[in-house]
């Protein structure tokens, strides 16, 4: 079995220091809290950027603040994000793949978000992955739904893209497919052959979720975008207090950790990516 491909998504787009007052939002913060989930056993970091008053943005230059800071502190893969904010125009969330990132999550298609719509054109998804394939990105593509995995066999069938492909199922958002074991498991069975995948798990899904993906040969994404609790009703500290206790787990079941250049040789990243400055 692989060694595990720990993922830290460390502010999201939408969570709020209300709802966690440990929130990375500032460059420096968000570059603190990478080096101290590496140092808990992450491999990569996926990132937002935010503006000073906490509000979403995908501008190009505060990507490129956020990417330099975590590299003056720590080897990590840095994953940026094309899915921004709900909301948000495709010409906005594709801005930061200008920067030339080691890998960018790519959205497989239109969901429910709570109260709102999620659009993912496919068109505009096309689009993000010409991008993605110009600039030497590697992307994740991300399933919220049962759906999106059939327009990536579509996808490989027209020859848009080719394998070995990494998939990030995000399980439990109030519109997709929910956060329960039954679902992971039809959702595995629907992989393309030789694909690799992280599992997501939102809130109270995000531990057993996890748990099963190290069982079962998959990755794991924690962090603050997508739960705020270490357990429930006790709110984390930190991002890499999430990250240690994926990490322990893991190593009690005999399956190492990946080091971040593990992480790459896993993926298919080859070569670290000179950041444009």
């Amino acid at each position: 079995m692989q060694k595990l491909i720990i993922t830290a998504a460390l502010t999201g787009a939408e969570v709020t220091r209300e709802q966690q007052p440990a929130l990375p939002f500032t460059p420096e913060e968000i570059a603190i809290a990478a080096e101290e989930c590496v140092q808990a056993g992450a491999a990569m970091v996926h990132v937002h950027a935010r503006n000073a008053d906490g509000s979403s943005t995908q501008d190009t230059e505060s990507y490129r603040k956020i990417i330099a800071a975590v590299r003056k502190r720590c080897d990590v893969i840095v994953q940026v994000s094309t899915g921004g904010a709900v909301g948000m125009t495709a010409a906005e969330r594709i801005a930061p793949l200008a920067l030339k990132p080691e890998m960018a999550t790519l959205s497989m298609g239109s969901v429910n978000f709570g109260g709102d719509v999620f659009m993912n054109h496919p068109a505009d998804m096309e689009v993000f992955l010409r991008a993605m394939q110009e600039q030497g990105v590697k992307p994740e593509f991300e399933i919220f739904d049962t759906g999106m995995l059939t327009s990536i066999k579509r996808w490989l069938k027209k020859a848009l893209i080719s394998s070995p492909l990494h998939v990030d199922f995000v399980l439990g958002v109030p519109g997709g497919m929910a956060g329960t074991p039954q679902a992971l498991m039809y959702l595995i069975e629907q992989l393309p052959s030789g694909a690799s995948w992280t599992v997501a798990g939102i809130g109270a899904a995000q531990l057993p979720l996890g748990v099963m993906a190290i069982v079962l040969g998959g990755h794991v994404r924690v962090g603050f975008e997508d739960n705020v609790y270490y357990r429930k009703g006790e709110l984390a500290s930190s991002n890499a207090q999430l990250v240690a206790r994926v990490a322990r787990i893991s190593r009690e079941l005999d399956r190492p950790v990946a080091t971040p250049n593990e992480a790459r040789a896993i993926l298919g990243i080859n070569t670290k990516t000179a950041y444009l400055a």
